[in-house]
């Protein structure tokens, strides 16, 4: 490959302008001519700067609403012409064609015009076809072409040219290319993702999905395994798009726990209640509802406090400072909320290690999206288990019914078990997790794991009884025995909310009517895997 390649001319035509009249500064001050098109070039030449327009190089107005501008054999062979190739140099001289040595071009905003919700036409309208087009012509002539497709690399690019004389090295132009190829290949994804949509298209043909870098990693899930955390644009509240006030940089596994922590206390209507969730290695081992968050978190911890310690907590409302001196008496790694008030703010500022994040908003639990992971071999796609269900939703299987109160603790375990790892069992009352089990192979082993967990609690607590004694019990997947359900009798539940489902489903009633236990039916599982 070529050493060193001066920049004399550059070609500069961007959508976001963020840095941009410092950078053509930098650039004119070094004695590059500049080229531009339409508001681009209007902006250069209204600060001062000397500018040529694209048609002037082509010989050709910008028409059809600037659909066409670029596409033009003296943009793209002056892009991709091979300056050491003597039949290359020919025809560049037979015909005019003037070397471009510097790309700067970041593409339509359609990204964000899907994210706020445009309409098709509009979406149509923002699709980028030139910018491709040129990122791609000058990323594949790296060998003599400078690519700049992120304001971020304005200065690095200004910096390769003062530490070469004026020129760029081969080094940074690679990485530059690799940049640009990830670029474009990002913005295909959006695209042909987003019309997969629109079209109603579930299955299509090629999927691609696609990230920014946000963070590297210190490691990933163990220290041996290198990490990046990358965002995917949207603006879906949450980890990726928090505020973080204090604190070392999140982890791998505090990102994933964080996540899951947030996504599940955001199935609480903070208008109808306050709720806390603490996670632990990406499943809760509390969460509760309150009149405020200080009753939440109290009732929440008060389910595994042994878990609890180094966990995750995620609240549904503006933390307070009363909240927040509950949650300093015991280690936690990171707590996330819509937003912290300055008092809550200032009892952390003393625990420097604690994270702090806000994100302004809850994540809609009803939303639609998409969720992919990774197999060998290739990826599995499917639709965020977006499933909810109400009261009149549930069908009553049993000869009891359940009482009103029956009824609230059964639909919030049902909530709080969409978000556990299956197998999963949650013992709730009075509004509060008593006992979890989650990810075990059977689902009879996930009871009495709950179980024995809440009369360790019981015992830690002082109390007289087990906490669940008149609780009710949540299955995110059908009882395929009675066994797992009279496990749940006898440790003291009342009610039962499950799918249902199960070729022994009748056996299974049965048990439960013998039991005296009200059960009920969602027609609705939630492995979680």
């Amino acid at each position: 490959m070529t050493k060193l390649v001066p920049i004399s001319r550059a070609l500069i035509s961007v959508s976001d302008k963020t840095g941009l009249l410092d950078f053509a500064r930098g650039l004119a001050e070094r004695g590059v001519e500049l080229i531009s098109t339409g508001g681009t070039a209007a902006m250069l030449r209204n600060a001062g700067l000397e500018v040529r327009d694209v048609a002037e190089v082509t010989g050709f107005p910008e028409m059809m609403d600037g659909r066409v501008k670029t596409l033009h054999p003296m943009v793209h062979g002056g892009l991709l012409a091979l300056r050491n190739d003597d039949e290359h140099l020919a025809a560049m001289a037979a015909h005019g064609i003037e070397p471009i040595d510097l790309l700067v071009v970041n593409l339509y905003p359609f990204e964000a015009t899907v994210a706020k919700g445009a309409d098709y036409d509009d979406c149509i309208e923002n699709i980028d076809i030139g910018g491709p087009a040129m990122i791609r012509a000058a990323a594949k002539n790296h060998a003599f072409v400078a690519v700049v497709v992120d304001p971020e690399d304005y200065s690095k690019l200004l910096g390769d040219m003062d530490q070469h004389g004026g020129a760029t090295c081969p080094k940074f132009r690679k990485k530059l290319a690799q940049r640009a190829y990830a670029r474009t290949a990002a913005y295909d994804a959006a695209v042909s993702n987003w019309l997969a949509g629109a079209i109603g298209d579930a299955t299509p043909r090629r999927r691609a999905f696609a990230g920014t870098l946000a963070q590297t990693l210190r490691y990933g899930e163990n220290p041996h395994q290198s990490a990046a955390f990358y965002t995917d644009g949207s603006a879906r509240p949450g980890v990726a798009t928090a505020k973080q006030w204090q604190g070392k940089e999140l982890s791998y596994n505090n990102i994933n726990d964080t996540d899951a922590a947030f996504e599940l206390v955001a199935e609480f209507d903070p208008a109808e209640s306050a709720a806390c969730a603490i996670i632990k290695h990406a499943n809760p081992c509390g969460v509760a509802r309150g009149e405020t968050l200080l009753e939440a978190y109290k009732h929440a911890y008060d389910c595994d406090r042994t878990s609890a310690f180094g966990g995750i907590v995620a609240l549904n409302r503006t933390l307070d400072a009363a909240t927040a001196e509950e949650i300093c008496q015991i280690f936690t790694e990171v707590v996330i909320a819509p937003d912290a008030d300055e008092g809550a703010r200032a009892v952390f500022a003393a625990k420097k290690n604690l994270r702090l994040l806000t994100t302004g908003a809850l994540p809609d639990p009803r939303a639609a999206g998409l969720m992919f992971r990774q197999v060998a071999g290739g990826f599995l796609v499917q639709d965020r288990d977006n499933g909810r269900i109400a009261a009149d939703g549930l069908r009553v299987m049993t000869k009891r019914a359940p009482s009103a109160e029956e009824m609230a603790d059964l639909l919030f375990a049902w909530r709080v078990a969409k978000h556990v790892k299956s197998n999963a069992i949650v013992y709730a009352r009075g509004g509060a997790t008593v006992g979890i089990g989650a990810g075990q192979m059977s689902r009879v082993d996930s009871t009495r794991i709950a179980a024995r967990k809440a009369e360790d609690m019981a015992a830690a607590l002082g109390l007289s009884e087990t906490p669940t004694k008149g609780s009710v019990v949540a299955s995110d997947a059908f009882f395929p025995f009675p066994d797992g359900l009279l496990t749940a009798a006898e440790a003291g539940a009342t009610a039962v909310i499950q799918p249902g489902g199960s070729m022994r489903d009748e056996e299974v009633i049965a048990a439960a009517d013998e039991a005296g236990l009200a059960m009920v039916f969602t027609g609705m599982r939630h492995f979680r895997h």
